[in-house]
């Protein structure tokens, strides 16, 4: 058997280094993939808990409300109009108050190395 030559050493190292280089990439980007979806998955549990705590303390305040003007629909339609003015709030200022900041914080947390 003969010795192989210095070029086909060079391609088989550049060879190996290649795959090497591409199966790290695959890990990296499934280990970004879990770290994401994991956070995605805790931020809508705690969306759902804080979700089902505002709406039964909004039914309080407009019970709350509607007894201290002696209608009850009225603490009702006063709580509507505060949502109202809270949705037309967040839709004039979408961008700035959450476009952006879901947008940077998710490019940080592709680019910034895992701390373990």
């Amino acid at each position: 058997m003969e010795n192989p030559t210095t070029i086909e050493t060079l391609i088989e190292k550049a060879e190996n280094y290649t795959r090497t280089s591409i199966e790290l990439a695959k890990l990296n980007a499934v280990d970004k993939s879990a770290d994401l979806l994991s956070s995605a998955v805790s931020a809508i549990a705690i969306f759902v808990v804080v979700g089902m705590f505002l709406m039964l303390a909004n039914i309080g305040v407009a019970f709350w409300i509607g007894q201290m003007l002696n209608n009850i629909a009225y603490g009702f339609f006063s709580v509507a109009a505060f949502w109202v003015v809270v949705a037309i709030v967040l839709f004039l200022f979408k961008d700035q108050l959450i476009k952006l900041p879901i947008s940077d914080r998710i490019i940080t947390g592709l680019l910034t190395p895992k701390k373990r």
